[in-house]
């Protein structure tokens, strides 16, 4: 039987709609079924290193399923972290199995359960020639020299925490091109620039032109028109709480080659480094039985900002845009990862501008200061670092942390976005370096970080027109403009009008405001 009629028998097993597909309407897509039944020799010294098979015994599969690799995977393999494949094997064998299904269809469903993405991030099972051939890349040439391949692990320890020495330079010629970059830094930045050079985003981006807005806000206003004309359209979002659509866009129909890296934490525990002990007493929460040990980074293909790129937990579970603590310590931890004092990450809800109702969070780098850095707050629970944060354009709710207990930060921070959930409300979450909320506001050192919640009026339907969308960014006073004539003409007073059209009335906040202390107190 030929390599195209084996295709067409075998089929996948949908896990949005735990249906059987063997065609392109599977909301996984079909390019994974295609990857996995590519014949590949065997490599039996490969698979000695990962299984302990008995003398003269053969390869679990023929010599043409592509499977087999993935029924040798190591604890940490590149595809699926530990905790995340027993829990999606658990189950798929859970699931009933129709009668006349193919040996081939189950070796292809029980790979599919094994990979961390499925659909077009197959590469990440190692077809690294795969790769060569979604990008256009003849099979001899290699993408050029890169501190990660797509199909590469990412992995990291509490000792890789950049907890000192993190500020702002004094003048724009003391930048980050003359800054140290931590190994996080590098290899996210030269897989993005790879994969610029390659072609894979939707538009080429180069430096954006600013302007810092004059006013006591200082407001960054960047020119970004191709991200407003070229980018995906955004999804018919209802509710806060609306339900994966599988029939929407989603990240299980990504391009291989958008894939930088698994970021995995290491399960060891290590003391911090730079000389700055931040973690106290018992073992790291990070290291929590239960807890997921890897997610994707993948790049943002309509960037707003150098380095954007996509935090994304296991897409196979096809979850919702609802905060996850699991996810949102993975993004305090990437905070601290980096060395640059602008690399920020953020979270937008259903309602709250979120374009794709599928669980992710942003990361990106950008070289400005914000006020929301310094910015002074008021003590609602000191016990828990909690405050609310006033004298800027969106007063908002403020966690602080200067590296210990990231555990805890992301399950308090995620007891406030589910009671927001549960009560409709659209909310944005933004994590950046920042001081103390007690310490001068003239402060260049980044001691720690600051978690950032706004509680906004729900935002449904299509995206506004206006010469910006009020999300994360913009609530944080980074403005992402769409016109050329907009961009100069806006002014501090106007942007502060449009952000605040958005805001939740006073009274409601301050209704919010004693909810949640009793929430966190109790």
């Amino acid at each position: 039987m030929g390599r195209r009629a084996q295709g067409q028998q075998r089929g996948v097993a949908c896990r949005c709609t735990v249906s059987h597909s063997t065609s392109k309407s599977c909301c996984c897509g079909n390019q994974l079924q295609r990857l996995l039944l590519r014949p590949q020799p065997w490599n039996p010294a490969r698979q000695r290193r990962h299984l302990t098979r008995p003398p003269g015994a053969t390869p679990p599969l023929s010599s043409g399923a592509g499977p087999r690799d993935l029924r040798a995977a190591p604890p940490l393999s590149r595809g699926i972290c530990r905790q995340t494949r027993a829990r999606q094997a658990g189950r798929h064998q859970r699931l009933p199995q129709a009668a006349g299904r193919s040996a081939g269809d189950a070796a292809c469903r029980g790979a599919l359960s094994r990979c961390c993405c499925s659909s077009n991030m197959a590469v990440s099972l190692g077809a690294s020639q795969a790769l060569h051939e979604t990008l256009g890349l003849p099979s001899q040439e290699q993408p050029e020299c890169r501190a990660l391949s797509c199909s590469e692990d990412f992995v990291y320890g509490e000792e890789d925490f950049v907890l000192c020495g993190v500020g702002w330079w004094r003048s724009r010629s003391e930048g980050p091109a003359s800054r140290t970059m931590s190994r996080f830094d590098r290899a996210l930045q030269s897989g993005w620039e790879e994969r610029m050079k390659l072609g894979l985003f939707r538009y080429h981006l180069g430096e954006l032109q600013t302007r810092i807005l004059p006013g006591n806000v200082r407001f960054v206003a960047q020119l970004n028109i191709q991200r407003g004309l070229e980018r995906r359209k955004p999804q018919d979002i209802q509710s806060v709480r609306q339900k994966f659509n599988p029939q929407q866009f989603h990240f299980n129909k990504i391009k291989p080659g958008e894939i930088l890296f698994h970021m995995v934490r290491d399960p060891s525990p290590h003391p911090p480094s730079r000389g700055c002990s931040q973690f106290q007493g018992g073992p790291p929460e990070s290291n929590l039985p239960g807890t997921p040990d890897c997610i994707l980074v993948v790049i943002n293909v309509s960037p707003l900002e150098f380095g954007h790129v996509l935090f994304i937990p296991d897409p196979t579970l096809c979850l919702p845009q609802i905060l996850t603590q699991e996810l949102l310590q993975f993004g305090l931890e990437s905070v601290l990862l980096s060395a640059h004092p602008g690399f920020r990450v953020g979270f937008n809800s259903l309602g709250a501008f979120a374009s794709v109702n599928h669980l992710h969070l942003h990361g990106f780098y950008l070289d400005w200061e914000l006020l929301i850095e310094t910015a002074p707050g008021e003590p609602l629970c000191p016990t828990l670092n909690f405050h609310f944060l006033r004298g800027v354009p969106a007063p908002g709710f403020l966690f602080y942390s200067e590296g210990e207990g990231l555990g805890a930060l992301a399950h308090n921070v995620c007891q406030v976005t589910d009671y927001l959930v549960d009560k409709e409300i659209a909310h944005n979450v933004f994590v950046t370096r920042g001081t103390a909320p007690g310490e001068p506001s003239h402060s260049e050192t980044r001691s720690g970080i600051r978690v950032l919640i706004w509680a906004r009026r729900s935002c449904f339907g299509s995206k506004g027109e206006a010469a910006f969308n009020v999300a994360l960014c913009e609530l944080a006073g980074h403005l992402p403009i769409k016109t050329a004539e907009d961009f100069q003409s806006i002014t501090e007073t106007a942007a502060i009008h449009i952000i605040q059209r958005y805001l939740l009335p006073e009274p409601q906040l301050s209704q919010l405001r004693g909810q949640l202390v009793t929430l966190l107190t109790e």
